[in-house]
């Protein structure tokens, strides 16, 4: 797949070479949008030699979103790979979410990302605690095949249960969408695994990414005006795990492990004009903290209820859309040149130092993700030590206590016994010495008997 990925691309950038060099090629352009900004010559290419036949929309500002309808909703997870779905839009750019921190370790950030339900809709992301022991949460998945996107809803995965992609060929019934709603533009970028553009991008646009990648590991990327921009892994721990059964024999599943991810994009691609070459952790919740370069934050859903997973053919009751704006940033609203580089020259110092800051910025991000996530992680380990070492002493002081509530009781219920057996002696010693006086009259009474 990324063969075929890196095939998609070679190709776009050819057909971008020959747009700039003004040759009159019968191939179509991209088709136009309000966002679209023309590409900038790439750096290993001779520039176009006069500015009458530079494109102009590389001198323009960038274009703001245009205020978007979103639905916001809470769901509750299914325990199980749903089916496929398959729809004839893109799902939109990204949404910005702060996630707080973590109630506990065993908590998994669910969110955010783009579902759907007849429109796409935003499940809001928040922390939840696997459903039984030993799952784990298996984000969604967005495939690019023709002209539609297949998605599959996030899920809790099994112990030893890993994400199957859909069969590619397989026979799958386009999604209707709900009445009223203005159904978005295709996906455009190469076909293929991908995750939802970067907040602030132009609409339809797709950014390549491994299966299994989080979408929110582009909330810190600048907006994409054009194709280019993708996702490639930076290090995978993968476990070989080996699972008998009665029905499948010696299969082996790979257990993708993925620390970070690296998002590369050429400066043609990008609302700045600016090259793309960053690591972000792959951790949901430490990818969807990154600072975005466009806000456009995720509105909280209207209702705490969550909504079940979509299933096609039975309707789930949606709350009403919600006005989002984006906040944009006053670099990217003024008119910017995308950097032009003469062929054979190297970059000057102010450049190179411009791009070794930008690498040691990355470098100071990476190490304060890593350096949260560790103190993250110790944090949470000392608060599940408390928390044993106080439920042990409060299992042991309750324990104490009906340990001296059971001798207490222990000693009342001898003392209560002993009572009455010193009442019964009592009693019995009275009788006896009531016996003894009755015998006695009796006796006095037989002596004085004759004589009367």
């Amino acid at each position: 797949m990324k063969i075929k990925f890196a095939g998609s691309l070679l190709a776009a950038a050819a057909a971008s070479a020959a747009l700039l060099c003004g040759c009159n090629a019968p191939a179509p352009p991209p088709p136009p949008t309000a966002d679209q900004t023309a590409p900038a010559p790439p750096a290993a290419e001779q520039a176009a030699p006069a500015d009458n036949n530079a494109p102009q929309s590389s001198e323009a500002a960038y274009t703001p979103p245009e205020p978007q309808p979103v639905v916001s909703v809470y769901q509750d997870p299914p325990t199980s790979q749903p089916p496929p779905v398959e729809v004839a839009s893109a799902p939109p750019p990204m949404l910005v979410e702060e996630p707080p921190p973590p109630p506990g370790p065993q908590y998994a950030w669910t969110g955010g990302y783009w579902a759907w339900y007849g429109r796409w809709v935003w499940v809001h992301g928040r922390w939840l605690p696997p459903p039984h022991p030993d799952y784990h949460w298996i984000p969604p998945y967005y495939d690019h095949r023709g002209d539609h996107v297949v998605f599959v809803n996030g899920f809790w995965g099994g112990p030893h249960v890993s994400f199957i992609a859909p069969a590619v060929g397989a026979a799958l019934v386009l999604a209707a969408v709900l009445p009223g709603v203005l159904e978005g533009p295709p996906p455009r970028g190469p076909e293929g695994v991908f995750v939802p553009a970067p907040p602030g991008s132009a609409p339809g646009f797709i950014i390549p990414a491994p299966m299994g990648t989080p979408p929110a590991v582009v909330t810190g990327a600048p907006p994409v005006v054009s194709e280019g921009m993708r996702v490639n892994v930076s290090n995978t721990n993968i476990t070989n795990t080996t699972v008998n059964n009665t029905v499948i024999n010696n299969t082996v599943i790979n257990n993708r492990v993925v620390n970070n991810v690296t998002i590369v994009a050429p400066a043609s691609a990008t609302a700045n004009h600016q090259e793309v070459n960053s690591t972000v952790p792959a951790q949901a919740h430490l990818a969807a903290a990154q600072a975005p370069v466009v806000r456009v934050p995720a509105p909280a859903p209207a209702s705490s209820k969550p909504v079940a997973p979509y299933v096609p053919g039975h309707e789930v009751s949606l709350p009403p859309p919600q006005e989002v704006r984006a906040v944009v940033p006053p670099e990217l609203t003024r008119p910017q040149a995308a950097p032009t580089r003469e062929a054979g020259r190297p970059p000057s110092e102010p450049a190179r130092q411009a791009a070794a800051g930008r690498e040691q910025e990355a470098i100071e991000a990476k190490r304060k993700a890593a350096t949260a996530e560790t103190e993250m992680n110790k944090n949470a380990q000392s608060e599940a030590v408390t928390a044993k070492r106080a439920a042990e002493a409060n299992a042991a002081e309750e324990a104490k206590r009906k340990a001296a509530e059971s001798s207490a009781a222990r000693t009342r219920e001898e003392g209560a016994a002993k009572e009455a057996a010193a009442k019964e002696a009592e009693a019995k010693k009275k009788a006896a010495e009531a016996e003894s006086a009755r015998k006695k009259a009796e006796e006095q009474r037989k002596l004085h008997a004759p004589a009367q």
